[in-house]
């Protein structure tokens, strides 16, 4: 695989963003076979690396460079499903969100296609992510995954209504040490009496990345912040920024940050806590 598909970024502070879905890469043989929804790209992650990009220094990014649509790194590897009972895609999706085909008849990977896509994609991302989280811990004790997502507002195949605009998963509580659960959520209070609607584990509670990695009592913690796209961009094609908005949103997500980098430097949750 080519390994521009995977950007890392090495910083020097606790925290990581991950970013697996703003990724628009297919290898053209698989292009080759998606239907017109399939080759939109509909559900990328439009502009959160230019979202976040400069909000703190120091922070270590690590980016998937493919799309989501060859494979899903925010999945789990054996396919499960992470909201049992509702609407969702899978490890290698075969319908977009709206529960439109990505694939012409007949043409979707089959278990041996799936299989290369699993490790030629997703265990060097993690592979990437398990490094970097590991020199971090070694030199900072306890550190933060924040996982960096988008969606647009309203889907009415996974959720009912419009999104709230801020949206903290936390795996019901169990995926990052209490203060900084209680840090993000002040913030993002701060900001919802700015006129920003929030909700913390409501109908994302937090992927594979965040359930996964998120062990606090080993000196992990990991955080999802899953944004409503129309708080910063058009939410049809062509997708665009929007720079009105994004400039609103931007200072609740530095706030956010530097208010989470104060407690992990602050030593106030302690190595390994």
């Amino acid at each position: 695989m080519d390994a521009a598909r995977i950007e890392v970024i090495e910083g020097d502070r606790p925290l990581l963003l991950a970013q697996p879905h703003v990724g628009t890469w297919l290898p053209e043989a698989v292009e080759a076979r998606l239907t017109a929804t399939g080759r939109a790209r509909t559900d990328t992650d439009w502009h959160v690396d230019r979202l976040y990009a400069d909000l703190v220094p120091g922070a270590t990014i690590v980016r998937a460079r493919f799309s989501r649509y060859l494979i899903d790194p925010n999945r789990p590897p054996d396919d499960r499903s992470l909201y049992p009972g509702r609407n969702t895609t899978g490890l290698c999706p075969l319908t977009d969100f709206d529960g439109r085909p990505l694939y012409l008849a007949g043409r979707e990977p089959d278990a041996a296609e799936r299989g290369i896509r699993l490790d030629s994609y997703w265990r060097p991302y993690h592979e990437a992510l398990d490094r970097q989280l590991a020199r971090l811990r070694r030199r900072f004790g306890h550190v933060l995954l924040y996982d960096c997502h988008s969606i647009r507002s309203g889907i009415p195949r996974l959720f009912t209504g419009r999104l709230p605009d801020l949206n903290l998963g936390t795996d019901d509580r169990r995926s990052a040490h209490p203060l900084l659960i209680e840090t993000a959520e002040r913030v993002l209070a701060e900001a919802a009496e700015r006129g920003f609607s929030r909700v913390t584990d409501g109908r994302f509670k937090g992927g594979y990345t965040t359930r996964h990695y998120g062990r606090p009592a080993a000196g992990i913690s990991a955080l999802q912040m899953e944004l409503a796209q129309a708080t910063y961009m058009r939410e049809e094609p062509p997708w665009s920024w929007l720079e009105d908005r994004a400039e609103r949103l931007r200072p609740v997500l530095s706030r956010l940050l530097s208010a989470l980098l104060e407690v992990l430097e602050g030593r106030a949750i302690g190595e390994g806590a």
